[in-house]
């Protein structure tokens, strides 16, 4: 019997009608095409689409709306304000050959999901960089930081063919390692609190997680 909800996220359910509504309005791109959208209509494009293909695209878009659904209530426990939802049209397209990987469900929820975005943002504003770290990482990573000049003569700033004038000095290049630092940490935190949320999430049959062993279909790569 076809239950009437994708999931179940702390006992609550949350409605097939969901994932049904992403699955319309997604542009997906067939296998080795890159991930743009096309102009003729989804079923045209789906009528010579394989069942697994089918499968996992549901399974698929189930983790991203499952996501944003997690963020919502993020968000909300935290009080933050979410902005309006997004036109479908503008919606990141993903290539169906990486409907398996997580990566792509993270990239998806967050180009679909406000509330993802927002929470995304909180948690940037909350990571610190210490003045340490980002030393460190100029002083390990010298080869990012070649003036032009020495790019161009091929100076190596690990060894004798490079002056300390070849590397653009630390203050010139630390607000950008420190940003990145921060943005990196901020992905880390991300990943934390999605793994530690999807925990109070029951899938329905057919709403599994794509990379689940558990149904024949499964697929997980990296």
């Amino acid at each position: 019997m076809t239950t009437e909800h994708a999931a179940l996220i702390h006992g609550e359910p949350l409605p097939r009608e969901r994932v049904d509504s992403f699955l319309e309005t997604r542009p997906f791109r067939g296998a080795g095409n890159g991930a743009t959208s096309h102009d003729e209509p989804a079923p045209a494009r789906r009528q010579t689409e394989p069942p697994s293909v089918a499968r996992q695209r549901r399974r698929w878009a189930t983790q991203v709306v499952v996501t944003d659904e997690l963020a919502r209530r993020a968000c909300a426990d935290r009080g933050l304000k979410v902005p309006d939802e997004v036109s479908p049209v503008s919606v990141l397209a993903v290539a169906e050959t990486d409907v398996a990987d997580l990566g792509s469900i993270v990239a998806a929820a967050l180009a679909h999901s406000p509330a993802a975005r927002t929470l995304l943002a909180a948690l940037e504003a909350e990571q610190t960089v210490p003045e340490a770290a980002v030393r460190d990482y100029y002083d390990r990573n010298q080869d990012r930081f070649l003036t032009p000049e020495a790019l161009r003569r091929g100076a190596d700033p690990f060894g004798e063919t490079a002056a300390p004038q070849d590397v653009l000095p630390y203050e010139h290049v630390r607000e950008g390692i420190a940003r990145e630092l921060r943005k990196a940490a901020c992905r880390q935190a991300f990943f934390g609190w999605l793994d530690q949320a999807r925990g109070g999430v029951t899938y329905s049959h057919g709403h599994e997680h794509p990379g689940d062993p558990s149904h024949p279909d499964h697929e997980h790569r990296h």
